[in-house]
């Protein structure tokens, strides 16, 4: 017997996969949804804390090992959503493979997408604030790190935030895809590192973990020494306004990849009645 699914298996798994996520009580959603938020947050905090201190007289030293590093334990995340069981809203993009197949209708998926997005907002913001207010964990070097990257994040112009999430959101649904397939927990950890260890070391954007970044920057501001060794040129970019503005942009990318570019093509290559003829 196989230790994974077949492409045609696992697309139509789908299916049904998109019919349960459907039928979720929203209370059990919510708290599903901000489950996912806080471990996406915990891999971003662990991302950002790794990210800390790769300088050598000043200059970023090792960028593309560091970046893999960053992408590396970045992993862990969706490792914690998908094997103990949560809701992320870029993988639930997946649900429009049912969708397509109309076995689920617009709104039961509408529904799901909006308590699981606004789930994974509340514990993502929830962690970022314990985190920086409770602990002091960014009060310093950390801290200026978070804003680095958050002030980033902000800086990109709305092309770069959509075309960056779109690539991020193939990565993401494939790697749910495949931690799908996979029959055994090794393979299923195997299945989410590749793929999410690519799109953190590419630069890709996505908007769950923006969710966390860019309110760990916000609040990391507040500290004197994480603002004063942050980037004095670009930490203009960070407000509210401007992270707001990324997240949506990030998200309509991260929509485009998942729900209609990954998920389109595999339910018309391997779940359309046609095929099954």
């Amino acid at each position: 017997m196989s230790d994974f699914l077949t492409p045609a298996e696992v697309s139509n798994a789908f299916i049904g996969i998109g019919k349960k996520k459907a039928s979720i009580p929203g209370f059990k959603l919510l708290l599903l949804g901000i489950l996912a938020g806080v471990f996406i947050g915990f891999a971003a905090h662990l991302a950002t804390t790794v990210a800390t201190g790769w300088t050598i007289g000043g200059a970023s030293a090792l960028f593309g090992l560091k970046k893999f590093f960053v992408g590396a334990v970045f992993s862990v995340g969706l490792m914690l959503v998908m094997i103990p069981g949560s809701e992320l809203w870029t993988g639930n993009n997946l649900m429009t493979i049912s969708l397509f197949n109309k076995d689920i209708t617009l709104k039961s998926m509408m529904r799901n997408w909006v308590i699981v997005y606004i789930g994974n907002l509340i514990g993502s913001i929830l962690l970022a604030w314990m985190i920086a207010k409770m602990t002091g964990l960014t009060a310093g070097a950390v801290g200026s790190t978070a804003i680095n990257i958050a002030a980033g994040k902000c800086s990109l112009t709305p092309l770069q935030a959509i075309f960056r999430a779109i690539g991020c959101n193939i990565l993401v649904v494939l790697a749910v895809m495949m931690a799908v397939a996979a029959k055994k927990i090794s393979g299923k950890i195997l299945a989410i590192f590749f793929p999410i260890m690519a799109f953190v070391t590419a630069g890709f954007e996505h908007s769950i973990a923006n969710m966390y970044f860019l309110p760990a920057g916000l609040f990391s501001k507040t500290f004197t020494n994480a603002e004063a060794g942050a980037d004095q040129v670009k930490i203009t970019a960070l407000t509210i306004g401007n992270s707001v503005q990324n997240i949506a942009l990030v998200s309509l990318g991260n929509f485009i990849g998942g729900a209609i570019l990954i998920s389109g093509v595999y339910w018309f290559l391997y779940v359309r009645k046609s095929n099954q003829a």
